[in-house]
C-alpha cells in the first residue's frame, strides 16, 4: 500500500490515554451522566465533559473558557472522549451549564459517590483510613488565652485542646 503524506494524520495522547483509560475503568463519566441526567438537546453528556475538563487539567493548560476546545486540536479526541465526539462540542457554553449542574448537584456528594464506587469496584479493604488533621486552620480569639488557670479542667472535660502553633506545611495557625 503506498500511502502519500495527506493521507496521514498524526493525533497526540501523550500521559492522557492513561488517564482516559482510568476514568473509563472507574466509570466516572457513567456515575456523573447518572446523577446529572441527560439533555436530549445536548451532543455530548455531562460526564464526558467533566472527563473532558479532568483532561485538560491534566494536561498543564490554563487557557480561558471560550479557548477550551483548542486543547484537544492535536489530541486524538475519538480515542480520549469517544467516537463520533468533535472539539466544538466541547465550549464555554457547555461547560458552564455542566459546571451549574455539578454546583447544584454538589461536589463532595459527587466526590464520595465516586469514590465509593472506586472501593466497591477495586475492592480496596476499608478496614483501616486514615486522616491527616495537622493543617487544619482555626481562626479567631482563643478561650485558653484568657485564662490560663481553667486549662487544667478544659483537658478534663474535652480531649482536644486549641492551641498556635505550626501545621506540618509551616504555615503559622
Amino acid at each position: 500500500m503506498d500511502y502519500q503524506k495527506k493521507d496521514i494524520e498524526i493525533k497526540n495522547l501523550d500521559h492522557l490515554g492513561i488517564v482516559a483509560g482510568l476514568i473509563d475503568e472507574i466509570g466516572i463519566v457513567e456515575i456523573i451522566t447518572s446523577k446529572l441526567g441527560i439533555d436530549v438537546r445536548e451532543k455530548i453528556s455531562s460526564g464526558i465533559l467533566v472527563k473532558a475538563i479532568l483532561l485538560n487539567g491534566l494536561g498543564f493548560v490554563s487557557r480561558p473558557l471560550y479557548l477550551f476546545s483548542q486543547f484537544f486540536d492535536d489530541k486524538g479526541i475519538e480515542i480520549l472522549l469517544g467516537k463520533d465526539i468533535k472539539n466544538d462540542y466541547i465550549n464555554d457554553d457547555k461547560i458552564g451549564r455542566v459546571m451549574d449542574k455539578l454546583y447544584k448537584y454538589g461536589l463532595n456528594n459527587l466526590f464520595i459517590e465516586i469514590g465509593l464506587s472506586v472501593i466497591k469496584k477495586f475492592k480496596i479493604d476499608t478496614k483501616y483510613s486514615h486522616l491527616d488533621a495537622t493543617s487544619f486552620h482555626l481562626h479567631g480569639k482563643y478561650n485558653s488565652e484568657d485564662n490560663q488557670e481553667k486549662e487544667s479542667e478544659v483537658i478534663r472535660e474535652r480531649p482536644i485542646i486549641i492551641t498556635k502553633g505550626y501545621s506540618c506545611d509551616h504555615d503559622q495557625i
